[in-house]
């Protein structure tokens, strides 16, 4: 399950062996060191090792554990990092590796311990730890007063990352949001995860969808069903679909009763113009969570944090478009959206991957270590 991890970020992470196509700048040896993982890279021989703490703490009583990635030397800006949905958390050695390189490039890095997603789940809940961690981030530092801070999260946790940045408490100290792969309409991704179809603004476009994208929905709110039949005979299918796609169900299915059938129905359809129609039929303990997560009809207009997106226009698991739309949905001039080619959640085509785009990502993330206050 630790695959899930390449859900976002895994595509940038090893499309960076040489860059020798443009000028030698900080950008692209950051690049390189996330790429270059525990091996050697110019970023390592400039730099000195940062260092990794495990600490532990309390926010309104509710208790913690994370890690903290400290810089050898002064932090220019502070970065929450919200793990990716894998089961090692935050101690998935690729993520590991990412918060490093952060810290080699002066963020002090605090990656909290969700325990939702290492059970492979995202859930408006988590946006409550990502605000306390912000929290404790900016408090516990000094070093920290007059710096930029921020969140940063891949995938479905960029949902619980926006949400947490317009939390009142945190939304005038969060400077920006780091989003890659992330969504605006729930909807829209439930339909292109179980259909693969997705609309641009000449109507409905079609990609293949990982299969393994709706299983891990169903899995994911396997706890929101009230019948423990059919949580059990969904879980069955769920083992069954994640490994081997094709292999049969239907003895299963034929059990299942009015909660499941729903479920069933949602992932089993491919018709684009019945999912609507399908999720208003999904048992009212999964619409909540849908609702609560969702960031479409929200009032944007409270968020201040700068967003920074980057999308792979091939993705099969949260189509580009979802992140055009976020941009969109934010205050003007508040979002820069890198959409770059050759790039997927899952795979990188080389030949086609757009690198400049990705340079000009991290260009704008680096950009967040100037002091609070600075145009």
């Amino acid at each position: 399950m630790g695959r899930l991890w390449r859900f976002g970020v895994l595509g940038i992470l090893f499309a960076f062996g040489a860059c020798h196509w443009l000028p030698d700048r900080e950008s692209i040896r950051v690049l390189q060191d996330i790429a270059a993982g525990d091996g050697p890279s110019s970023l390592k021989v400039e730099t000195p090792a940062p260092r990794r703490t495990e600490i532990r703490y309390q926010v309104a009583g509710r208790p913690y554990r994370a890690d903290v990635y400290a810089p050898a030397v002064t932090p220019m800006a502070g970065i929450v990092l919200v793990p990716g949905v894998a089961e090692a958390g935050k101690d998935d050695p690729r993520l590991v590796a990412f918060a490093t390189t952060l810290a080699r490039a002066r963020f002090r890095v605090l990656v909290p311990d969700i325990p939702g997603v290492r059970a492979l789940k995202i859930q408006a809940q988590d946006a409550v730890a990502v605000v306390d961690a912000f929290l404790f981030l900016v408090s516990d530092d000094e070093r920290l007063t007059g710096q930029r801070a921020g969140i940063g999260a891949f995938s479905y946790a960029v949902g619980p990352a926006v949400l947490a940045a317009m939390d009142l408490r945190i939304r005038d100290r969060v400077d920006f949001v780091l989003g890659v792969g992330g969504y605006y309409d729930l909807a829209q991704v439930l339909t292109f995860l179980t259909t693969g179809y997705f609309k641009e603004a000449d109507g409905w476009r079609r990609l293949q969808p990982v299969e393994f994208g709706k299983w891990l929905f169903v899995a994911s709110n396997l706890d929101r069903i009230e019948d423990p039949a059919d949580r059990r005979t969904l879980q069955q299918i769920v083992e069954r679909r994640l490994w081997e796609p094709g292999v049969p169900v239907d003895r299963l299915t034929a059990r299942l009763g009015e909660e499941g059938s729903s479920v069933y129905a949602l992932v089993n359809n491919r018709n684009p113009d019945r999912v609507p129609a399908l999720i208003a039929s999904l048992p009212e303990g999964i619409r909540r969570e849908l609702a609560a997560l969702n960031l479409a009809g929200r009032d944007m207009s409270t968020l201040t944090a700068r967003l920074i997106l980057v999308h792979g226009k091939e993705d099969a698991i949260i189509p580009y478009t979802e992140s055009v739309a976020l941009a969109r949905a934010a205050p003007t001039g508040q979002a820069s959206l890198h959409l770059v080619a050759g790039l997927s959640h899952v795979d990188v085509e080389p030949e086609k991957l757009d690198r400049r785009r990705l340079v000009k990502a991290v260009e704008a993330l680096l950009a967040e270590r100037r002091p609070r206050g600075d145009p």
